[in-house]
């Protein structure tokens, strides 16, 4: 399985807010896009956290030199 890139996460996220503004979904489908939609954005948060604690550890690691 492949790994949905952060602009992937994004796009995805965006995709559910559009369906979740059809106003003719039900309240059961309207439940499971904003679960899906809550889980897209939380591991676009993740991937954010990871790249900024590259970018420290590259930043320690070339201040040393």
């Amino acid at each position: 399985m492949k790994t949905e890139t952060f602009e992937q996460k994004l796009e995805a996220s965006k995709n559910i807010l559009n369906q979740l503004m059809n106003p003719e979904i039900t309240l059961e489908e309207s439940l499971t896009l904003y679960e899906n939609g809550l889980a897209q954005i939380k591991e676009a948060q993740k991937m954010i956290e990871e790249a900024k604690v590259k970018i420290e550890t590259i930043d320690k690691n070339s201040s040393k030199s």
